[in-house]
């Protein structure tokens, strides 16, 4: 008996698990490849997401807001596999095809492009993840800095500083890289 109710336990956490999966993939997944550049890299950071989840190592009933919870979890885990891969010294294939398709961007200026979005991933992973965060919502997700508060549970002040701050390094950074380029 005792069996037979922990199977019937174990089938409806599965099953709530596939829920959550199935509305939070595309979210996970969105956030990783823009950090990622890479679609095989992206889906790893998913599974791993979803993984912990699985495992048991994150009690989903404790956390307020779980879409944001998963989009944290993205982007602390391609940081992660970005820190961990020495990340950008290839180009991904999603962004050769893309060039080839492309007849109007000249070589050089695709190169440089792909470089400096090299670059930038590579500077995501040495920021703090939250300062990180907040700049892959508000630049690459789109999000405005009310918006990024509510899902970051903070204040429009802590995000307006937050990313003024982000930017001046990112720019200083990036001028520092375009003269080492040039």
């Amino acid at each position: 008996m005792a069996a037979a109710i922990e199977n019937i336990m174990v089938t409806q956490a599965f099953a709530q698990l596939e829920e959550l999966f199935r509305a939070h993939q595309a979210c996970v997944l969105k956030a990783a490849y823009r950090l990622t550049g890479n679609m095989a890299d992206a889906e790893d950071v998913l599974q791993s997401v979803f993984l912990r989840l699985a495992r048991g190592t994150v009690d989903a009933s404790r956390i307020s807001n779980l879409r944001s919870y998963l989009h944290k979890s993205a982007v602390n885990a391609a940081l992660d596999l970005i820190r961990s891969r020495g990340y950008g010294e290839d180009v991904p294939v999603e962004a050769a095809d893309e060039l080839e398709s492309n007849p109007r961007i000249s070589p050089e200026r695709a190169l440089s492009s792909l470089e400096i979005k090299n670059w930038l991933r590579r500077e995501l992973a040495t920021l703090n993840p939250r300062a990180a965060e907040m700049f892959v919502l508000r630049y690459l997700e789109g999000l405005d800095n009310p918006e990024i508060a509510r899902t970051m549970n903070t204040s429009q002040a802590v995000v307006a500083v937050t990313l003024h701050r982000t930017r001046a390094r990112l720019k200083e950074g990036l001028r520092g890289f375009m003269k080492g380029a040039s």
